[in-house]
């Protein structure tokens, strides 16, 4: 076989073993390697090496065949000239046959020459535009490589060059997915875990502890004051802070311990390997400490403290959601508690606000399954002893815990936004049964149903009234709405103005445990109230404390002189009736006259009365 035969054979095995290269996991490395190996086994050539070009622009060795490749190659470099940048920068071959009269590189030439290199042959790596670097050819001996090397050196280099461009793409779309999964999993602004990469960190804590009969804690940490920081200086200063406090919580740190930002000013960390629940209270409190250090943050001296919540896992009960959420609600129970502070989770508080979420829960159903229902307290006029009205009460059965108090029902109505559907079914009901009873009996005078701020202050509120009165047909004047003194803690004067549409209407209007709030003379006097009705707490003290039958005596006084009238509720014994008989009270409701009835019961009382 001819050496020109020869070499074909062999660059096309090469050529093979490129494309073969292409479909694994090929690096950048393995291909200039098996480059520069297979050209000296092709080519009439001592050693081949390859430069690339980097990150900064500038070409740097890669691959030699041998290391008096390497030194030849770093030479350039050393130097800032030779074949191989002459190359790279103009994109053209270039062939030094003789280095020892060569004139073009003054001083890597002869440098080559004494070192024992003769010849030089320089390919350029270039892909369509994109140049990647230079491919030389070493001899020790002076003289010319034949044309049929020539092309065969180009090939190689061209081949090369695609691989190269094709190798860098795969690594730039590695890096690319590499990048786009730190953000995914990290908070942009402060470079923390974000709440996925902590759920999943959490998962396989709680899972470590459960093998080694260890505990893990979830410190979860709100800034305190962070929300007028972003208010008085803007969102950038809150931005600045923000990963100010990352920084000094994460040096806050034990070795091994993990933060992260979960949203807005909320950053958690996980505590694991704790000896005791003091080893987490300890992170905690420094935490603390680092937060509550004034900040410098372009201009502006900033300072806030951390509410930090602490909770720990069991013995093979936790999900990460529940350790979080526990963290979450100790957070809160220190923020209540004037924040600034740590709170190591109350169990019992714990479960009693997953009482209270679920019976919220439950609430929401309650309607829709005709749970509720109303009962009726007969109000008494006290010097005839006729009924006067009945209260409709809201009754709530629920099929697992029974009677549900008003006291509970209506805050967590008020907590969930029920209170307003929840109001207008209660007006709207007890509108029904009283317009039945007004038709058919038994005869009742009228009705009395408890409306809250919520609903006084919501909108279009007298519409829905109107909407009920026109719907059940009953005698507005038979309707008397009771509010209590909250609603004088909202907008006064839309407050009023609401009450006198009320009144446009024809209903009547009370106000309800007079006494207990911010009741003054001054909103007597605006609001157009038709009676006042007095606390179950002031009518107990009358018989037995001087002072409350004094303020009993006079809130009569002041309230028939602008002609109120006035229900003495909670009226449990015939002293406490004789009582506030005595001072004046015109009405009384209570149980001493009667428990709320159903409806149906109404008739049995009225005719036995």
């Amino acid at each position: 076989m001819s050496s020109d035969t020869d070499r074909d054979h062999r660059l096309a095995q090469v050529l093979v073993q490129f494309a073969h290269t292409l479909g694994t996991d090929f690096s950048i490395q393995k291909i200039l390697d098996h480059l520069v190996l297979s050209i000296v086994e092709i080519l009439p050539v001592t050693g081949a090496g390859v430069m690339l070009m980097g990150q900064r622009q500038e070409l740097h060795f890669i691959a030699a065949s041998n290391d008096k490749v390497m030194t030849f190659e770093h030479l350039q470099n050393e130097l800032g000239e030779g074949p191989c940048l002459e190359a790279y920068r103009y994109g053209l071959p270039v062939a030094i046959t003789d280095l020892r009269r060569d004139t073009r590189f003054a001083r890597f030439s002869p440098r080559a020459w004494n070192q024992g290199m003769a010849a030089v042959f320089t390919f350029p790596l270039t892909l369509d535009d994109n140049q990647l670097g230079a491919l030389d050819l070493y001899r020790d001996t002076p003289g010319e490589l034949t044309e049929p090397d020539l092309k065969a050196a180009q090939v190689l280099a061209d081949v090369a060059a695609a691989y190269l461009f094709n190798a860098q793409a795969r690594i730039d779309a590695s890096a690319t997915v590499a990048r786009l999964n730190h953000r995914s999993l990290h908070d942009q602004l402060t470079g923390l875990p974000n709440r996925t990469l902590f759920e999943e960190l959490l998962e396989q804590a709680i899972a470590r502890a459960r093998r080694s009969q260890h505990v893990a804690a979830v410190l979860y940490a709100d800034l305190d004051g962070f929300k007028a920081v972003n208010d008085r200086y803007g969102h950038h200063v809150g931005d600045q802070l923000l990963s100010a406090v990352a920084g000094r919580l994460t040096r806050a740190l034990r070795p091994g311990d993990t933060a992260a930002r979960l949203s807005g000013d909320e950053f958690v960390v996980l505590c694991e390997d704790l000896h005791d629940s003091s080893d987490a209270e300890s992170v905690a409190r420094r935490i603390a400490a680092a937060v509550s250090e004034p900040f410098d943050l372009t201009g502006h001296r900033v300072t806030v403290t951390a509410s930090v919540g602490i909770a720990f896992s069991g013995l093979g009960q936790d999900l990460p959601e529940t350790l979080l959420r526990d963290a979450d609600f100790a957070m809160y129970q220190a923020k209540n508690n004037g924040g600034g502070r740590l709170q190591v989770l109350d169990t019992e508080a714990r479960l009693a606000a997953d009482r209270r979420d679920q019976l919220e829960l439950d609430l929401q159903q309650a309607m829709s399954r005709e749970q509720l229902s109303l009962a009726y307290q007969p109000i008494v006029d006290i010097r005839s002893g006729d009924m006067v009205a009945v209260e409709a009460l809201l009754r709530w059965i629920h099929p697992e815990r029974g009677v549900v108090e008003p006291a509970i029902v209506v805050p967590s109505a008020e907590r969930t936004g029920l209170i307003v559907p929840l109001g207008e079914w209660v007006l709207r009901q007890a509108c029904r049964d009283l317009q039945l009873w007004q038709t058919h009996g038994p005869k009742i005078p009228s009705i009395a149903v408890n409306v809250s701020a919520h609903q006084v202050m919501g909108p279009a509120f007298a519409e829905t009234v109107r909407g009920v009165l026109d719907a059940t047909g009953v005698n507005p004047g038979a309707v008397c709405l009771e509010v209590t003194e909250t609603v004088f803690l909202a907008d006064v004067p839309r407050a009023v103005a609401v009450m006198r549409e009320l009144k446009g209407l024809g209903v009547r209007l009370s106000l309800d445990d007079f006494g207990t709030g911010y009741s003054s003379p001054n909103y007597l006097r605006h609001f157009p109230f038709d009676s006042v009705k007095i606390d179950r707490s002031f009518t107990a003290g009358v018989p037995t404390d001087k002072v409350t039958r004094s303020i009993v005596a006079a809130m009569i006084d002041l309230s028939h002189g602008m002609d109120l009238t006035v229900t003495a509720e909670g009226v449990e014994n015939i002293r406490e009736l004789t009582e506030i008989t005595d001072l004046g009270a015109d009405h009384a409701q209570g149980f001493h006259l009667s428990y709320p009835l159903p409806g149906d019961q109404l008739a049995q009382y009225v005719n036995s009365s």
